[in-house]
């Protein structure tokens, strides 16, 4: 049997209840505050200007964090987990 001595090195870990991700390393870790950081003021900043562009820019920016965690992320975060084995 022939094992791959490079592992991906994954950003988020499948959580262990529920579905979705966490951050597990440092460039996780990063990704996550940035992107908190860039969207939550923008959002308010936007919601005061038009509503309309604040939620297409919070729309937009879901989908980037969703591809994110897609790519980077274990495969078990795009299941439900009930808290088994990880």
């Amino acid at each position: 049997m022939i094992t791959d001595p490079n592992p991906p090195r994954y950003w988020f870990r499948a959580k262990r209840y529920g579905w979705g991700w966490t951050p597990a390393t440092w460039q996780g870790w990063v990704f996550t505050l940035g992107w908190l950081a860039t969207t939550l003021p923008m959002t308010f900043w936007l919601a005061n200007q038009n509503l309309g562009i604040a939620y297409a820019f919070m729309s937009i920016m879901i989908v980037v964090l969703t591809v994110v965690c897609f790519m980077k992320g274990e495969p078990g975060g795009r299941r439900w987990r009930w808290g088994g084995k990880k």
